[in-house]
């Protein structure tokens, strides 16, 4: 047996300003060239968890520490956020804020020239490490300036370069498109196998976090462990989905046709699932019994884009002649790979840019000369990074703030902030100061302070990234009871799960090119679409072929199934 790396002993952790611990009770050992996935529902202990692995709590963080957390034989609580730091590397899920040098190759060095490496070496190893992570052909281009795959191999060499034993990663996949979060459990499995380092991932995106493989999964609730087991172990149970938390689809879709799960089935990847030929039989009763057809909306045309081409460099454009019709009451996603023109697209409709060829239309007037403050009236949207979006301190002011400067009545903001803040989850964070959020928390703060406005037209850039199932599962919810209310909702995602469940059609892009107008099910049984929009196949389509079922029709049938189960669960 490997040598313990992580052990945390009757381990708990109290903030400054908090009565009660966070996490309590924690006993946990990690050992050498272990790959641990830990989730858990939003405020759980998870991201405390993390930050005192990493020194953040209590050197940056003040609080209380109870009982023993020990890195490599070492008392955490004397070692100091530098002296952990030698030992755990930390990936953040916000990249930005954690690039400190203007190219590629000065964030890579800069942990090497605080520690006065000298230059040959500094140079040797900071090119090993770019090569290691295949950014060799981007050392001189500006961090900020890369793809969110990208960013996030910069920050992984930047920890790599001070040759860490421990790996940490928080919500790694929250900002990248599928095939770019395949990419990167791909290469952090290659850089474990090659350096025996042990890995921790924090992330909700567990089917995807599971590409390659873990050793354990640690499930976590209201500051505790519940449970420490292996993916088919804990797949053959129902705590995930009580505990909120997304099970992979094909788990999802085995349970709905009653097939019985255990845990020496091997279920922690599609890949190397073998049903029987009993299992693969109730998977196509299953199939076979009553179809159900999702309703048509009725097509009243809304927006109208039309030969919209855009740069925000002249003589270069990130978008090229897109033409597409939005109806009223649709619920539409926009996909593609990072980088693909779908956010810039959304700025082009709210007139944070203006395009340079072609009209936008609203309800047929055309709008290209409208403002900002003008189309803010009927189109709201959320972006993709909430510091973009804050401007206040306290939760409560920021999410007022657009009804304030509309002069709306007092007692009226108050209510409409508080009901926004109960969608989102926030309610009991109404007077917190936005500085003690997550960044996942910050996310719910940015799209209270849309609904708070009540558009006709909202757009949202990646809605559900870093939430949990509970309040992605909250806030997807009240987009739908918007939707049926007549509200149209666009939103860029590179969450299969909510274009699978949520929306009837999909907009594709990439590299800046509209390449389909589709729906999901179409989209996610064509490979060559999928590969040029980067995304990936849903296990789904191996479920159906293991199966010998029709990848088009078994997915459409679960989703419509899916749809009319959770619906039925709402009215109950």
């Amino acid at each position: 047996m490997k040598e313990p790396m992580i052990v945390f002993e009757n381990f708990g952790y109290k903030y400054r300003s908090q009565a009660e611990p966070t996490v309590t009770d924690i006993n946990l050992t990690i050992r050498k060239g272990e790959r641990v996935i830990i989730v858990g529902p939003s405020g759980c202990g998870k991201s405390t968890l993390a930050h005192c692995l990493n020194g953040l709590n209590p050197f940056s963080y003040p609080g209380e520490i109870m009982g023993s957390l020990k890195i490599c034989g070492h008392e955490t609580k004397e070692m100091g956020i530098f002296g952990l730091s030698k030992y755990v590397g930390t990936v953040l899920q916000d990249t930005d804020g954690q690039f400190i040098g203007m190219t590629v190759l000065e964030d890579i060095a800069f942990a090497m020239e605080n520690d006065l490496v000298e230059h040959e070496e500094l140079k040797k190893r900071t090119l090993a490490e770019a090569k290691k992570v295949h950014l060799l052909e981007k050392i001189d281009a500006a961090p900020h300036a890369l793809s969110g795959g990208q960013k996030q191999r910069v920050s992984l060499a930047g920890v790599l370069v001070n040759r860490v034993p421990i790996l940490l990663f928080d919500e790694p996949l929250a900002n990248l498109d599928p095939a770019s979060g395949k990419e990167a459990m791909e290469l952090i499995d290659e850089i474990q196998k090659e350096t025996d380092t042990t890995v921790v991932i924090i992330e909700h995106r567990l089917e995807d976090a599971l590409h390659m493989g873990a050793d354990r999964i640690v499930l976590m609730q209201e500051g505790k462990i519940v449970c420490d087991a292996t993916p088919s172990q804990l797949f053959a149970t129902d705590m995930l989905e009580k505990a909120g938390i997304r099970e992979p689809l094909y788990i999802t879709a085995l349970k709905y046709a009653g097939v019985e799960l255990t845990a020496d089935m091997p279920l922690q990847r599609i890949q190397e699932l073998t049903l029987s030929d009993k299992q693969k039989e109730k998977v196509r009763e299953w199939f076979y019994q009553e179809q159900w057809t999702l309703p048509k909306a009725e097509e009243k045309q809304l927006l109208s884009v039309e030969n919209i081409s855009f740069g925000y460099v002249e003589k270069t454009y990130n978008l090229y002649d897109v033409n597409f019709q939005v109806f009223e009451g649709e619920m539409t996603s926009i996909v593609g790979k990072n980088g693909a023109g779908k956010s810039t697209l959304a700025k082009l409709l709210c007139g944070f840019e203006k395009q340079n060829k072609g009209i936008i239309r609203l309800r047929g007037k055309d709008i290209t000369e409208d403002n900002i403050k003008e189309r803010a009236k009927t189109i709201g949207y959320v972006m993709q990074n909430p510091n973009q979006m804050i401007s206040k301190p306290m939760i409560f002011e920021e999410v007022a703030l657009s009804l304030e400067v509309a002069h709306v009545p007092k007692e009226e903001i108050q209510e409409r902030v508080y009901k926004a803040l109960k969608i989102c989850g926030l309610y009991e964070f109404r007077n917190w100061p936005i500085s003690a959020l997550s960044y996942g928390q910050k996310k719910r703060v940015t799209i209270a302070s849309i609904l708070v406005q009540n558009p006709k037209v909202l757009i949202l850039d990646e809605p559900t990234a870093g939430q949990d199932f509970r309040h992605y599962t909250e806030i997807m919810e009240f987009l739908k009871e918007l939707n049926r209310q007549g509200i149209t909702v666009l939103m860029i995602t590179h969450d299969m799960h909510l274009m699978l469940e949520y929306t009837n059609r999909c907009l594709v892009f990439s590299d800046g090119h509209l390449i389909s107008d589709t729906t999901p099910v179409e989209l996610f049984t064509d490979k060559d679409l999928l590969e040029k929009a980067n995304l990936k196949e849903t296990s789904l389509f191996e479920l159906a072929n293991m199966c010998g079922l029709p990848p088009k029709e078994y997915i459409d049938k679960f989703i419509v199934y899916d749809r009319n189960l959770r619906s039925g669960k709402e009215e109950a």
